[in-house]
């Protein structure tokens, strides 16, 4: 599974690196929650939680069934 949602965090990558940030995979439990860490401009970004679950947990539930939740650490 780790794998897809590398491939599915790759079609999100480029709009966050437009704005000055990125997202980087932390771990994928087995849970089906996917752990993820907001970089640069998004790190700080007041927007960060909209972002996480309205763009990158519904993006990666819709490519991945599995996926339960996306949580940032």
């Amino acid at each position: 599974m780790k794998e897809q949602v590398e491939k599915a965090l790759d079609k999100i990558r480029p709009a966050l690196q437009r704005d000055g940030g990125d997202v980087e995979l932390v771990e994928v439990g087995e849970d089906g929650i996917v752990k993820v860490r907001l970089t640069g401009a998004c790190g700080g970004c007041p927007m960060s939680q909209i972002t996480l679950k309205q763009g990158i947990e519904r993006v990666l539930k819709q490519e991945i069934a599995s996926v339960k939740e996306v949580v940032s650490v």
